[in-house]
């Protein structure tokens, strides 16, 4: 096994399972590596893509590196969540929060949304493993959270209460349903087609109680 040494100070005088060496210095895989790496094998093949092994392939890693950082398969799969909710929810809104007109607001965030190729796949690919008790708590926050957002969204565009929430949803599902499509047959949407359909989406601003609302 290969191993890393780091400074004394740091792990005291520990030596850290790293990269195998390609000709230097290995360089230590940090717990955020591992959860990239994760991610990344989700968004290629679900929850059962995980495994401690191939990840460690994908990252070119020993697997003592991975239980430097992780007990288990789950715990590294619940940090990997956790950092999917954090970047491709909370962060996102918290950025989008600096842009005072929602019109500019609701095109810069579906713009980042169809855009977010890894994001996006992992969701399309956590859909598959809702009824897992590691996913469903944390599809049902990002779930409410982003259609909330949305609703607040197009409320501030003078939407009444009950076609706000419609239109969320409707956008929300739009959202799901391309990253599915994508994933179910690749060559479905092409960048090009995908860019004229968002402009579709957006070209005509909703005027107040002229959608349907949510049954």
């Amino acid at each position: 096994m290969d191993m890393a040494v780091v400074p004394s100070s740091a792990t005291g005088g520990r030596r850290v399972p790293g990269v195998r060496g390609t000709g230097g210095p290995p360089r230590r895989l940090s717990r955020e590596d591992w959860i990239t790496g994760a991610l990344e094998a989700i968004a290629a093949g679900g929850l059962a893509a995980v495994a401690v092994e191939p990840v460690a392939a994908r990252l070119g890693a020993t697997k003592g590196s991975f239980y430097w950082h992780f007990a288990n398969r789950e715990e590294l799969l619940t940090a990997a969540l956790l950092v999917w909710e954090q970047r491709g929810t909370a962060e996102v809104i918290d950025e989008l929060e600096a842009i005072a007109d929602p019109a500019l607001r609701l095109r810069a965030l579906f713009a980042r949304a169809f855009g977010a190729t890894v994001t996006g796949s992992v969701e399309a690919a956590l859909l598959a493993d809702a009824p897992s008790p590691l996913v469903a708590p944390v599809l049902e926050r990002v779930t409410q959270r982003r259609l909330e957002y949305l609703e607040r969204i197009y409320s501030a565009l003078g939407q009444p209460a009950p076609q706000a929430r419609g239109r969320a949803v409707l956008a929300y599902t739009t959202y799901l349903g391309l990253f599915s499509l994508r994933r179910a047959a690749p060559t479905a949407v092409t960048e090009k087609g995908l860019s004229a359909a968002l402009e579709q989406f957006l070209a005509s601003p909703p005027e107040a109680g002229g959608t349907p609302s949510e049954e």
